[in-house]
């Protein structure tokens, strides 16, 4: 009688030995260097008196260290069932299972296989005992670099016309860092500014920003998005990564209840409107929170060659909250300022049994052609996990300033799609190809709750600039970087390639898209160690003291009355002047928080709001005009 592993597992020893057929019994029992019974029931009974006390210790002793690290994680696993992916993630190959024989049949057991039966489960009874002696695994660890290698080594294989030979190796890329923390909070500013202002509009099915709002978008990022547009090769062969952080804003505001939809535009909320005036940290934190749970887009939908998402595919989809909830435990885990890669942090999930899966069925997602070009292939549910991973990190973790950087151009950044069929024209699989190592920021620390409150990272101190007392700011060297360039472009007036002046004007256009005057002074300090001038100290000053003089209190309505004498008696009433306010002779202002308390208070003073009538002319009828419009 065999007995199949349930989800219970295997009770007794007896019980896995007699699953197994008397070929099987007979290898394993050929183990133990004595004579083997040939009846199946006194194999399996001598295998179980084989093991029996302290000779079970002695078995375990004799495995190799490989072999006895299987054993502990099954043993000290709560389903006593060993997990091959996470083994091989964790140390790096199998264990050995035993040798198969020339002609590749009749494998010939290993010891291991006293321990481990069918689908890798240990029995009950056999744990039980094994829990005495067998210490616990060695916990997963990541490897993080203290520093960025210069460049990175991009794998390549070519096609050599010459000599009918395909080259293989790797070439020199320069890598792009991307430090994000600062930007996120100015960026989160201007974007709710730019909602403020009606100039976000979204599809009202999608809530995916219009091509328009992504242009303006992108124009208050500071250095842009991260891949610039380029000339397409062709049109099958496109490099251009499209838009990410300007695509991913718009998003977060809305999934962060910051923005609700209005038509076809998002308006601030009370909470957004709150937003503009409280520390951006805390805001990201909650964006962040509220994103793990939203259903307003799956990530996956962005790796826009996978097909069948919308079909027959998507009943196999996962909840995206339950990925997006194992990618942050795991997140929260990397060590602060250390450099990871990418493919390191996807073996360390794999490692720690904290992965997880894009779809239950892979054979419903494909490539060009549902039948040839089906994901369910070997790889293919590898490739969907490891993109949607890195779709998360870069267009939303990367977003809010949770972590730094480290890109490459995504066309050819990766060949592990290579062997799918239909990729032949691809230039990258997904757009986030190119992200390569990531770090985690003081404030992605704060956001995944691994510290309590939020401190910024102090900004590097460098003798590269040098500010003088006619508020000009002159680079000292050679040593500046792309990145203060960009800082002093908006900030100060470029005079020359190292000159820039300190202005009023350019200040308060650098606040009003997000940035902060402290940070240009604690920038400065940094940048040329030494104290300010008197006269940069007071130009900051006034500046600072000025962006707090006027408040904006949202948006209001103009009403205009038919004449003097009625925009007097309302503005008075009783009813309705704690409603609205004076604005000339003949018009009133009403909030917009205020207007429908308005309306009641104008109601119950006997006029009516009138509607303006915005038919041509000529459709109109001669009714006179009401006393309020």
């Amino acid at each position: 009688m065999n007995y199949y592993v349930d989800e219970e597992g295997l009770p007794t020893l007896e019980l896995a030995l007699d699953s197994m057929t008397a070929e099987e019994l007979r290898k394993l029992a050929a183990l133990t260097g004595q004579k083997v019974p040939s009846r199946k029931g006194d194999m399996a009974a001598f295998i179980v008196q084989y093991l029996a006390g302290e000779r079970l210790h002695a078995v375990w002793e004799g495995l190799d260290d490989l072999q006895r690290a299987a054993v502990a994680e099954a043993v000290h696993s709560p389903s006593s069932q060993f997990n091959a992916g996470l083994f091989r993630a964790k140390y790096g190959r199998d264990p050995d299972w035993g040798s198969a024989s020339e002609s590749g049949y009749g494998r010939k057991p290993s010891s291991l296989r006293f321990f481990l039966y069918k689908g890798g489960v240990i029995p009950a009874d056999l744990k039980a005992q094994l829990l005495k002696f067998v210490p616990a695994p060695r916990q997963a660890t990541i490897a993080a670099l203290d520093r960025l290698p210069p460049v990175y080594k991009r794998p390549f294989e070519r096609w050599d016309e010459k000599q009918r030979t395909r080259e293989k190796g790797t070439e020199d890329v320069p890598l792009a860092v991307h430090e994000t923390e600062r930007a996120a909070q100015r960026e989160l500013l201007s974007v709710l500014r730019l909602a403020d202002a009606g100039k976000v509009a979204v599809s009202d099915k999608t809530r995916r920003a219009s091509a328009s709002t992504i242009d303006a978008i992108t124009t208050i990022l500071g250095r842009g998005d991260y891949y610039p547009r380029m000339p397409a090769k062709n049109k099958w062969y496109d490099e251009n990564a499209g838009p990410i952080r300007a695509f991913a804003w718009p998003l977060l505001i809305h999934a962060g209840g910051l923005a609700q939809l209005a038509g076809t535009r998002l308006q601030l909320t009370r909470a957004g409107r709150k937003a503009l005036s409280e520390p951006a940290a805390g805001t990201i934190r909650t964006l962040w929170t509220k994103w793990m749970d939203t259903t307003i887009l799956d990530e996956l939908a962005r790796v826009e060659c996978v097909k069948g998402q919308t079909g027959k595919g998507k009943r196999g989809l996962t909840a995206v909250s339950a990925r997006r909830e194992a990618i942050a435990g795991s997140l929260a885990e990397c060590p602060p300022g250390g450099w990871i890669a990418t493919e390191e942090f996807f073996r360390y999930m794999q490692a720690t049994g904290n992965d997880f899966a894009v779809t239950r069925d892979a054979w419903a997602l494909y490539i060009c052609d549902q039948q040839y070009g089906s994901l369910g292939y070997e790889g293919g549910a590898r490739i969907l996990n490891e993109r949607y991973l890195l779709s998360l990190l870069l267009e939303y973790a990367a977003t809010l300033g949770m972590i730094d950087v480290a890109l490459i151009p995504p066309a050819g950044a990766r060949r592990d799609f290579r062997g799918l069929w239909g990729t032949d024209e691809l230039s990258f699989f997904s757009r986030y190809d190119g992200l390569m190592y990531f770090r985690l920021t003081p404030l992605g620390a704060y956001c995944l709750d691994v510290e309590s409150d939020y401190q910024p990272a102090p900004v590097e101190v460098r003798p590269v600039l040098r500010v003088l007392p006619n508020l000009e700011i002159a680079a000292t060297g050679s040593d500046l970087e792309q990145s203060d360039r960009l800082a002093l472009n908006a900030y100060a007036t470029p005079i020359s390639d190292f000159v820039w002046r300190l202005e009023a004007g350019k200040l308060l256009a650098a606040v009003e898209l997000g940035r902060q005057v402290e940070e240009i002074r604690v920038f400065l300090v940094a940048r040329s160690c030494a104290a300010l001038p008197d006269t940069a100290t007071r130009l900051l000053d006034d500046v600072a003291e000025r962006t707090t003089k006027i408040h904006d209190r949202g948006l209001a309505r103009l009403i205009e009355c038919a004449d003097p004498a009625l925009a007097a008696l309302i503005a008075n009433d009783t009813r309705t002047r704690k409603h609205c306010m004076r604005a000339g002779e003949r018009h009133l202002v009403v909030a917009g928080s205020s207007e429908a308390a308005f309306r009641r208070a104008l109601r119950d003073a006997g006029y009516l709001l009138a509607v303006e009538d915005k038919r041509p002319a000529r459709n109109r009828s001669s009714n006179p005009q009401p006393a309020v419009e």
